[in-house]
C-alpha cells in the first residue's frame, strides 16, 4: 500500500505544477492582451478625434460629399478584428453571409440618403458665418461668433477653430475683414465696394 501511494502523490504533485504553470502563462497573455487593446483604443479615439476634425474643416471649407467615403473605410476597417478571434467559427459565419449581406444593405442605403438630405437642407458654416457677419454693428471675435452660432443653432455644434479657419478663408477670399486690437483679432463683414460706383453714377446723369 504505501509503495502505490508514493507514484499516485507524485502525479499529482507533477499536475499541479502543470496547472499552476499553466495559469501563470494564461494570466500573462491575458495582461499582455488587455495592454494591446487598451493602446489600441487609445490609438482609435486619437484616430476618431483627428477624424471630427477634419470633418469640422471640411465642413467650413464647404466640402459635402467627402464625409461619405471615411465612414465606408471606417466600417471595412473595423471587420477584421471578429475575424481573427475563433477560426472554427469562420464555416459557421460563411454560411450566413450571403442571406445576411443583402438584408444590411438596404438600411445602409437609405440612412445614407436620410443623411445627405439632411445636410443638403441644413446651410454650411461659411453661409451661416457671412449671414452673421453682415447683421454685426461692432467686429467681433472668432469665439464671440462661435458662441452665437451655438445659441441661434443648438442642434449644431461650432468649434473656435473650425470658426477661426473659415473667418480667415473668408478674409482670403475678402469676403470678410480682419482687424486687430492689441493681441485680439476682430472679424467684420466686407464693406461694400459698389456704394461710391453707385453714387458717381447719379451724379453724372445729372451733368
Amino acid at each position: 500500500m504505501p509503495e502505490t501511494a508514493t507514484p499516485a502523490t507524485e502525479l499529482t504533485s507533477q499536475y499541479v505544477t502543470q496547472v499552476t504553470n499553466d495559469l501563470e502563462r494564461n494570466v500573462k497573455e491575458q495582461e499582455r492582451l488587455s495592454e494591446e487593446i487598451a493602446s489600441l483604443q487609445e490609438q482609435l479615439a486619437a484616430v476618431q478625434h483627428d477624424h471630427t476634425v477634419l470633418l469640422n474643416v471640411q465642413q467650413a471649407l464647404g466640402v459635402t460629399e467627402a464625409p461619405a467615403q471615411p465612414t465606408e473605410e471606417a466600417k471595412s476597417a473595423a471587420v477584421p478584428s471578429p475575424r481573427q478571434k475563433t477560426g472554427a467559427a469562420r464555416g459557421r459565419k460563411k454560411a450566413g453571409k450571403s442571406t445576411a449581406a443583402p438584408k444590411k444593405a438596404a438600411p445602409k442605403k437609405s440612412l445614407a440618403k436620410s443623411a445627405e438630405a439632411t445636410k443638403a437642407a441644413q446651410p454650411t458654416l461659411v453661409e451661416l458665418i457671412r449671414r452673421h457677419l453682415v447683421g454685426l454693428e461692432e467686429p467681433r471675435s472668432a469665439a464671440e461668433i462661435s458662441a452665437a452660432l451655438g445659441q441661434a443653432h443648438p442642434e449644431r455644434q461650432f468649434a473656435d477653430k473650425v470658426v477661426r479657419v473659415t473667418l480667415e478663408g473668408l478674409v482670403a477670399k475678402s469676403q470678410a475683414e480682419r482687424t486687430k486690437q492689441g493681441r485680439s483679432v476682430f472679424y467684420t463683414a466686407p464693406k461694400p465696394a459698389d456704394a461710391p460706383g453707385a453714387e458717381a453714377q447719379p451724379a453724372a446723369a445729372e451733368h
